[in-house]
């Protein structure tokens, strides 16, 4: 009974120093995101908020018992900017996106392109193939522009194809699936999260293409693989 009793203080030790150690770590992260400006739109990449990107996100999912199914990332070019695209299921899908491709230093553009205003739409677009140029970041997009909520694929808003157009880049697509269940499984289970790396259109092949024809092709290897690789 004696060593079962220092068996069981060891392990509340242990589970205690955990929960101590994630406790701190994000209070260090919350603290170092006082000091970004908000308002300020930034040019060059920080290290060290893009490594504290990674660790906290890594962290988080793995409190979260997210599991990965990853399939096909031998297929991104390497020593090179590129645009993703991809399917969008959960509010989770930036932060998977951005710890699994955190090699290609991601970077999602936050906010909805303003379709109702061509003038901004395009201020997005330039801005950000001005950092695909400038080779501090890939960019990342959603051509749905908002969740799938009954996980159906949406339509596609071309015009974000023009960021790949402008930056002479390659477009890779992907498929993300499961993540719409973390919330749902979360504590009780664990939940497992695929993403795949359907293809790779080059630079040139979208360079002389439409973009109206770009997104019909991503789309349509996006919705084939969404099919025939159900999670």
């Amino acid at each position: 009974m004696e060593i079962l009793k220092w068996i069981l203080i060891a392990a509340l030790i242990i589970v205690g120093a955990k929960i101590a150690y994630i406790v701190i770590y994000f209070l260090f992260v919350f603290i170092c995101s006082l000091f970004i400006n908000k308002n300020k739109e930034y040019d060059h990449e920080s290290k060290f908020y893009r490594f504290l990107i990674w660790s906290s996100t890594g962290l988080g999912l793995k409190v979260l018992r997210v599991k990965y199914d990853i399939n096909g990332l031998d297929k991104i070019p390497e020593g090179k900017q590129m645009l993703f695209v991809c399917n969008h299921r959960s509010n989770y899908d930036p932060l998977v996106s951005w710890y699994i491709l955190r090699k290609n230093h991601p970077s999602f553009i936050s906010m909805a392109i303003d379709r109702a205003n061509a003038r901004n739409a395009m201020t997005t677009i330039d801005r950000a193939s001005k950092l695909l140029m400038a080779n501090e970041v890939s960019i990342a997009v959603y051509p749905e522009g908002t969740r799938s909520k009954k996980c159906v694929l949406l339509p596609f808003h071309s015009g974000v194809f023009k960021i790949a157009q402008k930056a002479n880049v390659p477009v890779v697509v992907l498929t993300i699936q499961g993540t719409e269940k973390i919330s749902k499984n979360y504590p009780w289970r664990s939940t497992t999260v695929r993403i795949n790396v359907v293809d790779v259109l080059s630079a040139e092949h979208v360079k002389a293409s439409k973009t109206s024809d770009i997104s019909e092709e991503a789309r349509e290897l996006i919705a084939k693989d969404l099919e025939e690789n159900k999670l």
